[in-house]
């Protein structure tokens, strides 16, 4: 215990005194170094030149507006806000109303189609009438030797002459009577047909063939037996809705 207590009786002593002088030499050795450090630095950087940065406090002096030179300062050009699309909202279309069905609409009628040209009629051959249309009454056929109806006219004509179409239609049959003998028959529509008999026996249309006004259908003949005993002469009847009627109603006159 005593032995510690002097210990420390001896460094509180050097410290009060020689410790004392020792502390303040190593203090003014501390500062003497520092102060050849920074004077060392400054001179140093002074002679690297103005431009090395400089440690302390620096001020920053505004150019006065009296300089002559002026930095040339661009202008910030101004740029105005692009707009903002906005999204314009379509009102949602509404349901067109249905047109409701009028009980009083009128009702379209269809076209009335085209009226077919009229007829143009001509005679068969050129020639006198050598027996007339008759029905109501009797009539005597030489051929025959008796009385009865004659339904068409025999046209005076030679063994050859070309028969030609009474108006515009279609031939509808071609056949051998054994009466009449070559037949043709055309249509001429509206009801309406004609028939040509005693030709010979091949004429120049087929059933089926167009004919026109004047239209060749064959040539006057000698096959009709029932009217063998008369001249030369062709046979020509027309009959509407099948029923016979006169031919000279429909013939212009002869010229």
């Amino acid at each position: 215990m005593s032995k510690n207590h002097n210990s420390f009786e001896r460094f509180s002593n050097f410290i009060t005194g020689k410790g004392f002088y020792l502390a303040v030499l190593i203090c003014v050795a501390a500062i003497g170094l520092s102060g050849f450090y920074l004077i060392r630095s400054v001179s140093g950087r002074s002679e690297l030149g103005d431009d090395q940065p400089v440690g302390g406090t620096a001020s920053i002096v505004s150019p006065s507006p009296s300089a002559s030179v002026r930095p040339s300062v661009q202008p910030t050009p101004t740029v105005s806000p692009s707009p903002v699309p906005t999204t314009a909202v379509s009102p949602s279309p509404s349901a067109e109303p249905k047109p409701s069905a009028s009980p009083t609409a009128p009702v379209q009628s269809p076209k009335p189609s085209a009226s077919p040209a009229p007829l143009v009629f001509t005679w068969p051959v050129k020639g006198s009438i050598l027996s007339g249309y008759c029905v109501d009454a009797l009539a005597y056929d030489v051929t025959m030797g008796d009385w009865r109806t004659h339904n068409g006219i025999d046209i005076a004509a030679d063994v050859g002459t070309p028969v030609k179409a009474t108006a515009a239609g279609t031939v509808s049959d071609v056949f051998a009577d054994d009466l009449l003998g070559t037949v043709v028959v055309v249509d001429h529509g509206s009801n309406l047909t004609s028939l040509y008999a005693n030709l010979t026996a091949v004429p120049t249309v087929k059933a089926g063939d167009k004919v026109s006004t004047g239209t060749v259908l064959g040539a006057v003949g000698r096959t009709a037996s029932a009217e063998s005993g008369q001249k030369s002469h062709l046979h020509f009847a027309m009959f509407v809705s099948d029923q016979s009627v006169s031919p000279e109603d429909f013939l212009p006159e002869q010229g």
